[in-house]
């Protein structure tokens, strides 16, 4: 798979997205910074199928395009200028082996013993059968895996008139893909692996294991060892003070409970400890929740008009509260 430095990125952002090499890795400021990343702009073609394509040739999900330009359509005419949000913030969390994030649809690897991170879209749990949050480890790398649908998936997929066989074997029409890495939680039955469904990645669609791409897998597949760590989390909220002074706010539509609700007006929760963070830090009060309001799903700069303590440019986060709900303005996506 094709990386991009930021260098590439900053400066063939323009290019179409038939064109453009995979954007997967970033080298980590050795000051400490969080921020990562350019964002890129992309002008729709004729045979851009839709987000999802769009999505895939930038590796990222397309529920952070619909986040990033708020209005556009699932199937935007030729000629939109849609923003491709391939900035963020690092996860506020230890930068070691795998950390996921939920609420953005992005997993980070760090590989051990290089100044790097990997970041990859991934599908997700629906509403129901959620991700689990935990911290555990990769107990068992599967190349070519078979799958045995559960009971409860079985039972699912014949409610909706499909009998599915007792067990599919490895190959193409697989729906684990090529590669698959079981996580050390429940029975084993959670897995980061691939799909045959490529749409289906950046989405909430799954039984709660993390779904990737096929080359995407495949490249994390190949660094990993047996053993290491992976930290789900489920963080809608990143907020960070740069070594700069530089404020920054990144936010994410929150996961629902209920496929129906909105998740553009839904209330933000986010850690204690994090809300602390921000007043201490002393950031526009009016821009962090205007920010919190719009969702963009990309940092956003913060005014700040006080200096900030070495010892507030980091937080862990720890459980949620509710905390900050602001009125959403402009027109909401559809979901």
């Amino acid at each position: 798979m094709k990386r991009a430095s930021l260098i590439f990125l900053c400066l063939f952002g323009a290019l179409s997205a038939s064109s453009l090499a995979r954007s997967a890795e970033f080298q980590l400021s050795p000051n400490g910074s969080r921020l990562i990343g350019q964002n890129q702009t992309y002008t729709v073609q004729a045979d851009d199928k839709n987000l999802q394509a769009i999505a895939r040739h930038f590796d990222t999900a397309a529920m952070l395009i619909l986040e990033a330009n708020d209005t556009i359509a699932p199937v935007p005419a030729p000629g939109t200028q849609v923003i491709i949000p391939s900035q963020m913030l690092l996860p506020d969390t230890p930068r070691e082996g795998i950390v996921v994030n939920l609420a953005e649809l992005r997993l980070y690897y760090f590989p051990q013993g290089e100044n790097s991170v990997q970041v990859y879209p991934i599908g997700i749990g629906l509403q129901g059968l959620e991700t689990p949050v935990s911290v555990t480890r990769v107990s068992q790398k599967i190349p070519n895996p078979t799958w045995t649908p559960t009971a409860g998936i079985r039972a699912r997929s014949r409610a909706a008139g499909i009998e599915l066989p007792a067990v599919v074997p490895a190959g193409p029409h697989n729906p684990l893909g090529r590669f698959a890495l079981r996580l050390g939680i429940g029975n084993g039955e959670y897995l980061i692996h691939g799909t045959n469904a490529p749409d289906s990645v950046g989405l909430r669609v799954s039984s709660g294991c993390i779904r990737m791409n096929a080359a995407d897998i495949e490249a994390l597949f190949a660094q990993v060892a047996t053993g290491t760590r992976v930290t789900i989390i489920n963080e809608p909220v990143k907020y960070a003070v740069e070594p700069d002074g530089r404020h920054y706010i990144e936010v994410h539509r929150p996961l629902s409970q209920n496929a129906g609700d909105n998740t553009q007006t839904l209330p933000i929760t986010f850690s204690p400890a994090l809300e602390s963070f921000i007043k201490q830090a002393g950031g526009d009060r009016q821009m962090i929740e205007k920010a919190l309001a719009r969702r963009a799903g990309y940092p956003v700069a913060v005014p700040s008009g006080k200096s900030v303590p070495t010892s507030l440019l980091s937080v862990q986060a720890g459980n949620t509260v509710q905390a900050m709900d602001a009125e959403a303005a402009g027109e909401v996506i559809a979901q």
